[in-house]
């Protein structure tokens, strides 16, 4: 009876997939034999769903085989098949913690396929999955069905964003997460939300609000979660882009301007590295654009998040979080309150008792002080902290990669907020600068530099150097006052006024024309005032017209001496001259001010735009490949606001120590962009090689070239205390025995 009834499934089993294409083929024709498959499947789900756990094998494969069968012609049958959906909906919700694993996988699958089918709608499938996934204990399904919820949604927004089925989701997920602040439930929210985030499906706001509600848990998992999302989330989106830059450089051109002197590897490597470096600044400094948003700049009240964080992970004592990951918290606030200019004043008390170099993760410490500080922090705020940081750190009796992370997190404050530091402890830290430490005297270099640009005053004569020394005299080196903003402009627009200046005198030098004459523009006036003056002469010939002077030019006097000019003359004279020098300095500033006045004065066509970005690229490479002597000081804005500032940069030539790299490693590095020189050796030198892969020894002459020095002293001092006649018959045996072939006589052989 039971091999009957097996026999009979193996041959249900084997019709299943030959029904399944001739009812796909002709619906109406087989509407019988489906009937019979459906009413089998009805008996088998009645049974199962009676008793669940007592079902037996052959009956769930049964089950299976034939949910499998009628979810791949559901669409030829929608009026019989009305309530199939719900009830896989109601089997899978009802028992998916005692169903046979292959079965709960092929129930999933049989909804997924039906959505694709159109019978099962987005919003039913997410909300029938999600609540299994956040509850079942089974790990392979949990990563199923986070594999099936992620692919609906991104399927969902692949043609056009879903916006309701989106706002659906979020808010699910932010529920979940505010609606238990202690479970590590919400850990699915996180992971969700970031992978749709960094496939770019999810940008808007409610995304962040969610994470930002996960960073303000009490669950630690989850508070991490958060808090890397902020910290490491847009880099992994643009990790996810496409490579290439809306701009196309024309790195070939580049390289060959670049190369005109002298073509090396070195400056092609250079090159090749210098247009890389600025297509990816320039990808960061056109975002964050309207469609891709960073985190950090979504955040709908970045002070209060802010102020929540310090709050109740850095400042509660009763927090759980170990010193990694406050280190982390401590991250997110100092990038929020350094990117959005925030006030909180407490957070600098905070960081008193961390400044020594005796605390673990000091580097990261003073990298989160030098991100929390910006020119509208009150420089009697920071100031305490450069001193005792200088205190602590740089002293002649500190190690030099204290004193160098000291000297570089004083820099990183002070270009910030550069009034936060005094005189005298400037001039003290500068004299470091003399150090016989890289590190130290590079660090110190660095704090000299940056203030011979902001600050130039402050420093010691001998130590500002010709230009801001100049620039002092002349005026234009003036100390920031507190608060005091820069005025907007136009990157590299000097580079376009060049380009277009030298543009106009080669089209000039083309037509025939000096180069240093006027536009065309005031050609054609010029032209007008010509002819008009043309015209005037040809009136004058005519005699109709006579030129009289003016009667303010007629000076009558009385005088014997007419020669000799009047008081009002002169004085004419010396406002002339007063205004031709008012003239001179006008134009002299309108010729500084010229740039500025390119982007105020013409409408930038989409071309000049494109050219400008042109020239830009071509001056940053130039300036990486070739150097500038005379580099700029380093800016709070030569950073990106979204980049972070890390221990290393710190650490300055530390985090690049030898020591701390073992012995394979500096061979490695060593080695590194080094050729491979085995084609280029001697004759010699590829004569012991073969020797050696043969297995063959080496001659006694080149032995005797190897041997310990101390083990022929003896023979050497022999050597010297011989008489003539023991010197002669020794140089006589050596001539017999060269001749006869050696000591065994081998020449004849």
């Amino acid at each position: 009876m039971v091999k009957r009834k097996l026999g009979a499934l193996e041959k249900v089993e084997a019709d299943l997939p030959n029904l399944q294409h001739k009812i796909r083929r002709d619906p109406k024709s087989y509407i019988e034999d489906f009937r019979a498959q459906h009413y089998q499947y009805e008996s088998h789900r009645e049974i199962f769903m009676a008793a669940p756990t007592s079902a037996t094998d052959t009956g769930i494969i049964s089950l299976r085989d034939l949910i499998d069968f009628i979810s791949h012609v559901a669409d030829c049958y929608p009026e019989i098949l009305k309530d199939f959906p719900q009830q896989l909906i109601d089997m899978l919700m009802q028992h998916h913690q005692v169903l046979e694993p292959e079965l709960r996988e092929k129930l999933v699958g049989s909804l997924t396929l039906l959505k694709k089918k159109d019978l099962v709608d987005s919003a039913t499938l997410l909300h029938t999955l999600f609540p299994i996934l956040i509850s079942t204990p089974s790990k392979t399904l949990r990563a199923l069905l986070f594999t099936k919820i992620l692919s609906e949604l991104r399927t969902a927004n692949s043609k056009t964003t879903n916006h309701k089925l989106n706002r659906t989701m979020q808010t699910v997920l932010f529920n979940l997460v505010t609606s238990d602040r202690t479970s590590s439930k919400a850990l699915w929210a996180i992971k969700i939300t970031r992978e749709l985030w960094k496939r770019q499906i999810w940008t808007d706001a409610k995304a962040v609000e969610i994470m930002k509600e996960a960073s303000l848990s009490e669950n630690e998992k989850v508070i991490i979660g958060g808090v890397r999302f902020f910290l490491g989330g847009d880099k992994e989106r643009e990790e996810m882009e496409d490579e290439d830059s809306d701009e196309d450089i024309d790195v070939g051109r580049i390289r060959h301007q670049l190369g005109i002197n002298k073509k090396t590897k070195k400056k092609a490597r250079a090159a090749e590295k210098a247009v890389s470096a600025h297509k990816k600044k320039e990808k960061k400094k056109n975002q964050p654009h309207a469609l891709n948003f960073s985190a950090l700049h979504l955040l709908h009240d970045p002070q209060g998040f802010a102020e929540k964080l310090f709050a109740k992970h850095l400042q509660n004592s009763r927090s759980k979080l170990n010193l990694e990951q406050k280190l982390m918290v401590l991250q997110l606030v100092s990038r929020l309150v350094g990117l959005h200019k925030l006030h909180i004043m407490s957070l600098y008390s905070y960081f008193q008792k961390f400044l020594t170099p005796r605390q673990p993760s000091v580097t990261s410490f003073l990298a989160s002080l030098a991100q929390a500080s910006h020119d509208l922090v009150p420089p009697d705020v920071l100031e305490p902290l450069i001193q005792k940081i200088a205190n602590e750190f740089v002293s002649e009796a500190s190690a030099g990669e204290v004193a160098t992370a000291g000297l570089n997190a004083i820099r990183e404050i002070c270009v910030r907020q550069p009034l936060a530091m005094n005189e005298t402890l400037l001039q003290d830290l500068v004299m470091y600068k003399k150090s016989k430490d890289k590190g130290v005297m590079m660090a110190s270099k660095g704090l000299l530099s940056l203030y011979r640009d902001v600050g130039a005053s402050m420093l010691k004569k001998r130590d500002r150097g010709k230009e801001a020394a100049m620039g002092l005299r002349s005026g234009d080196k003036e100390q920031r006052r507190f608060g005091q903003q820069d005025i907007g402009g136009i990157e590299g627009l000097e580079l376009l006024e060049n380009w277009k200046e030298e543009e106009r005198r080669r089209k000039r030098r083309d037509k025939g024309l000096p180069s240093d004459g006027e536009d065309d523009d005031d050609d054609e006036g010029d032209d007008w005032d010509a002819w008009n003056v043309e015209d005037d002469e040809d009136s004058d010939d005519s005699g109709e017209w006579i030129n009289v002077q003016d009667d303010a030019d007629i000076s009558i006097s009385d005088s014997e001496d007419e020669d000799r000019p009047s008081k009002k003359a002169k004085q004419e004279d010396e406002k002339a001259k007063a205004t031709a020098e008012e003239a001179k300095k006008d134009a002299e500033a309108s010729k500084e001010s010229a740039f500025s006045k390119l982007a105020t004065t013409r409408i930038l066509t989409p071309a000049d735009l494109a050219k400008l970005a042109e020239l830009r690229a071509e001056a940053s490479v130039d300036a990486a490949v070739n150097g500038n002597k005379r580099r700029p000081a380093p800016t709070a804005s030569s950073r990106h606001n979204d980049d972070p500032l890390t221990a290393e940069e710190i650490e300055g030539l530390a985090a690049l120590s030898a020591a701390k790299q073992t012995r394979e490693e500096r061979i490695a590095h060593a080695k590194e962009g080094k050729l491979d020189r085995s084609e280029h050796k001697s004759k010699e030198a590829k004569r012991r090689e073969r020797k050696v892969e043969q297995g063959k020894s080496s001659t006694n002459k080149e032995k005797a070239r190897k041997k310990n020095f101390m083990m022929t002293l003896g023979k050497a001092r022999s050597k010297n205390k011989r008489s003539l006649v023991e010197t002669r018959a020794v140089l006589k045996a050596h001539h017999d025995r060269k001749k006869r072939g050696g000591k065994r006589g081998n020449m004849g052989n």
